[in-house]
């Protein structure tokens, strides 16, 4: 069966979290808190400076001792690609570009069929899903495919990608359900291109496999 039969037949869900400064008790506390089988980890580098304990080997570790999965994926759906395809002249990442590459659309079908067995949660660095691609890029990819996408957040609560579009929306005082001109998906798509060049990742010069940093 095709990715795209099974998205037909199956209701995919997917949850984000961001680790945040969180100790490792913590975070898996959220994890266990919401059953979550499987953590597919989207910063383009395994790091973290402020949070050493979120280093790949640490992390993994602590994972495995958990009954936890771990999967990198963050050449495929990092926020800072090596592709320079994805800049726009000034250096800043096009999240468009990016979930146009063929890279990012092996990640996404990865993320969908895992999550087709389990339950996962895609993972960055990020306190708050809206200044994360993981929310303003690849769970909006997600949900175009008609996969449901949870955010976990900080405090525990989950909230849903519909639920944190209308926080973005609210930023810049779009109206929910559209005006007389858009959609509600074109006031996002509006919302959305605003955020990412607040948020979205600008090279100080090429990228390249030595310059990838969490994100």
């Amino acid at each position: 069966m095709t990715l795209e039969e099974t998205l037909n037949s199956t209701q995919y869900q997917v949850f984000t979290i961001g680790h945040s400064n969180h100790s490792t008790g913590t975070f898996l506390e959220l994890l266990r808190k919401h059953c979550i089988d499987e953590v597919m980890d989207v910063r383009s580098s395994p790091s973290s400076r402020y949070s050493p304990h979120f280093n790949y080997a640490i992390l993994n570790a602590a994972l495995e001792e958990a009954g936890i999965g771990y999967v990198f994926l963050g050449g495929e759906l990092g926020g800072r690609p090596v592709d320079r395809s994805c800049y726009d002249e000034q250096g800043r990442v096009r999240y468009d570009r990016l979930a146009n590459s063929d890279l990012f659309e092996d990640g996404i079908r990865r993320v969908v069929r895992a999550a087709d067995e389990r339950r996962v949660a895609v993972m960055c660095s990020e306190k708050e899903p809206l200044d994360c691609h993981r929310a303003l890029l690849i769970a909006k990819v997600l949900e175009e495919r008609g996969v449901t996408v949870e955010h976990i957040l900080a405090d525990g609560s989950v909230e849903g990608h519909d639920v944190t579009m209308n926080r973005l929306m609210d930023i810049f005082k779009l109206p929910h359900n559209g005006d007389l001109f858009r959609s509600r998906n074109e006031v996002i798509a509006d919302a959305l291109a605003r955020r990412a060049k607040k948020v979205a990742y600008i090279a100080e010069g090429p990228p390249a496999d030595s310059q990838r940093y969490a994100y």
